[in-house]
């Protein structure tokens, strides 16, 4: 077991004080910091602190797989660490955005090397082979737009906020049986001539305000949405992908999962991500970065969903939340170290045969593996190779710590 740093991506959506603050650096940043990457992916691969020196965590698991992943990892993934852990911070909205199941993401990536798509061009939306689902747990509030809402929830806003403008895109939705409606309005939409946007979405915004005016509360936070994305991105379809989309607040320890063909855009807050080991996303409005319409309407899962749809409930065991995973390459658990467990040794049950990486959100845990005994602080994260178990842990006053490991 080795102390694991992670690296810092900066994007203008990120926060200059939330991973700053979780990783005990000066606060604020010198940029807005995004996403704090821990894993071994390519992209962007964690350092892990050796006595040998420090080892970029993917060339530790290329240098000696079975040691790290395990036999029961590399017989179901091959020699790569199958998931990927971020912390990640949002103080404006993310891109709309969806990812694709894994037929999808390896045709695709085939499809963009014939073309001579470079692997780190802008303009790639295929970066691996690897489907991403994935699953977030607020560390604080956090809101999102996720998954079409069912189609009279979407009706009833668009009623709401009374813009005539709305109403033979209100007969296109509900003429026709709930995914194809959603299909075709949203098609509508995202492939309006920009004239057409310039006149429809004002006229939207003028509605919120107005709902907000009215004093009515049913769709209060829908209304605030439609003008914080306005504001931000004036003329996109974005904007009007917002009154098709569930509405998600989160609070800390609640989660959100996310399948292949969810569209969705984070609007706020800072969670800990878990995902099948890939950086595909395809993107369709709300963001400066490469829009590819075609290539999401080609991934994007229509069914209407419900927020309860995509909120899983951790189920505990001891001070161990245990959360349903969405995919086989990655399981999270959180343990909570207070009350009838402090000062005491926990052991934690190895459920799935694999390496763990553990991360330290609050307070201080004392970990031990047979190999070694590090005192983890808040932000702080270690790698724990497949042979090295079980696992320890104690702390001495309340702590939080989360264990991502093979899902199999």
């Amino acid at each position: 077991m080795n102390r694991m740093h992670g690296v810092i991506r900066t994007y203008a959506w990120g926060s200059r004080t939330a991973i700053a603050d979780f990783t005990g650096r000066e606060v604020p940043a010198e940029h807005p910091e995004a996403e704090l990457w821990l894993g071994a992916h390519p992209g962007d691969p964690a350092v892990v602190v050796t006595d040998t020196g420090e080892w970029s965590l993917l060339d530790l698991v290329r240098s000696e797989p079975d040691k790290q992943l395990g036999a029961a990892v590399r017989d179901r993934f091959g020699d790569v660490l199958p998931f990927l852990v971020k912390v990640l911070a949002a103080d404006e909205p993310l891109s709309l955005q969806a990812h694709p199941s894994s037929a999808q993401a390896v045709e695709g990536f085939e499809r963009e090397d014939r073309l001579g798509i470079p692997l780190l061009s802008p303009e790639r939306n295929y970066r691996d082979r690897s489907h991403k689902p994935e699953i977030l747990i607020a560390l604080g509030p956090f809101e999102a737009l996720a998954g079409f809402r069912p189609v009279e929830q979407s009706v009833a806003l668009m009623r709401a906020l009374n813009v005539a403008d709305l109403d033979p895109y209100i007969a296109l939705l509900i003429g026709q049986p709930p995914a194809d409606g959603l299909r075709a309005l949203f098609t509508t939409w995202i492939t309006a001539p920009q004239p057409g946007l310039d006149a429809l979405v004002p006229a939207v915004l003028d509605g919120a305000i107005g709902y907000l005016r009215s004093g009515a509360t049913e769709f209060l936070p829908e209304a605030k949405t439609l003008l914080e994305l306005g504001e931000r991105y004036p003329g996109d379809a974005g904007v009007l992908a917002a009154l098709l989309l569930n509405r998600v607040r989160l609070e800390p320890g609640e989660a959100i999962a996310l399948p292949a063909g969810n569209l969705h855009s984070y609007l706020r807050g800072v969670g800990l991500e878990v995902m099948a080991n890939s950086d595909n996303v395809l993107r369709g409005g709300l963001t400066p970065k490469h829009v590819d319409v075609a290539e999401l309407l080609r991934v994007l899962d229509f069914a209407p969903v419900t927020p309860a749809d995509l909120c899983p409930q951790a189920r505990r065991e001891g001070c161990e939340s245990i959360y349903p995973s969405p995919a086989p390459e990655f399981a999270v658990s959180v343990f909570d170290l207070d009350g009838e467990f402090l000062g005491c040794e926990v052991e934690a049950p190895s459920r799935h045969d694999g390496p763990q990486i553990l991360v330290c959100a609050a307070g201080t845990v004392e970990v031990r593996c047979p190999s070694a005994t590090l005192e983890l602080r808040r932000g702080e994260s270690v790698w724990a190779p497949a042979d090295d178990g079980p696992v320890r842990l104690r702390a001495n006053e309340p702590a939080k710590l989360f264990r991502v490991t093979p899902g199999l």
